[in-house]
């Protein structure tokens, strides 16, 4: 067992890294509770987390989950909607489940040879 240092850091040296992926925006989560009167400890009791969790879901450092999030949503009296991230245009969804990413069709880029009549 890797116990933390004086800095917050495993004694190995090794650095937290931050989440990739949030399912939620931190600045929602944050204006939200600040709107509805609640501290973050009140929060987290209030939906059943600790606090730390709540500060690192508010700061990014961690994901809310999807069942979180609702409980959050919930004690906010807001829609989860609102929490959720927004995905850019740009940023295609994820592939379905099962679905093969290495699919070729022998007609090449349909979408090209549409453009070229």
């Amino acid at each position: 067992m890797t116990l933390p240092s004086e800095h917050g850091r495993p004694a190995d040296g090794r650095r937290r890294r931050r989440t990739q992926t949030l399912h939620h925006e931190p600045e929602a989560v944050t204006w939200a509770r600040t709107k509805a009167g609640l501290t973050k400890r009140a929060l987290a009791q209030q939906i059943g987390i600790s606090e730390a969790l709540m500060g690192e879901i508010e700061s990014g450092w961690r994901s809310a989950t999807p069942a979180n999030l609702l409980k959050i949503a919930a004690a906010l009296n807001c829609p989860v909607v609102f929490l959720e991230r927004k995905r850019s245009p740009e940023t295609p969804p994820p592939p379905a489940p099962g679905a093969s990413s290495g699919q070729h069709h022998q007609d090449g880029d349909s979408a090209t040879k549409r453009r070229r009549g």
